[in-house]
């Protein structure tokens, strides 16, 4: 189980939503160190209305919130005799998640999925220092991910820090902005294309 810090990102499914479990800017009761969760915790759900929810986020990292917090002690001979007591249960259910994912990587093959080739050029090379025009510098993907939105086109004057790229990766976007003033001169990737880390996106013509 994977639990995000807030909103968060990824292909998880999900079993339930939190509040935060981290606070940089305060401490309170909870949140005696920036991280909420030490080793060894256990988190329990309980049913909330989204308005709830939304009021408990609200208040929680202010301190105006507090959370049911009980100590207790992991007995490692009390859990592996709990393993050997359950291990027909436990093992029937491995055996069934294995079926399940052994059918569903069977249909893959079948579909041709499983094989799936891209035919966008990740390995693209343009954009090499050798190569670029005089007082140009490429600008390169920090990620690996799609171009969401391409702000930019060739001749487009920019000043520092200007928006140029919109880039999605692990459902985040990330905006991409001119290290310094200059002209578009190429741009090396369309929206919705996928780069690597490293890829450049644009040649920037140094002002």
């Amino acid at each position: 189980m994977c639990v995000y810090g807030m909103e968060g990102p990824g292909g998880y499914q999900f079993v339930g939503r939190t509040l935060q479990m981290w606070n940089r800017y305060h401490k309170t009761k909870e949140f005696t160190e920036p991280w909420l969760l030490r080793f060894f915790d256990q988190i329990k759900f309980y049913e909330v209305s989204a308005d709830e929810l939304k009021s408990i986020r609200n208040d929680f990292p202010k301190g105006r919130y507090s959370i049911e917090i009980e100590e207790t002690r992991f007995n490692l001979k009390e859990y592996l005799n709990s393993l050997k007591e359950n291990n027909s249960e436990i093992q029937e259910f491995t055996d069934k998640r294995e079926k399940s994912f052994d059918e569903e990587l069977q249909r893959w093959i079948e579909s041709g999925q499983i094989n799936f080739e891209s035919d966008q050029d990740l390995a693209s090379n343009a954009g090499d220092e050798d190569s670029l025009p005089e007082n140009c510098v490429a600008i390169e993907s920090p990620v690996a991910g799609s171009v969401w939105k391409m702000l930019v086109k060739p001749g487009d004057i920019l000043e520092e820090d200007q928006p140029m790229v919109v880039l999605e990766s692990m459902k985040m976007e990330i905006e991409i902005v001119a290290p310094h003033a200059g002209t578009v001169y190429a741009v090396s990737r369309d929206e919705g294309q996928q780069v690597n880390a490293g890829q450049p996106l644009l040649i920037l013509e140094e002002k």
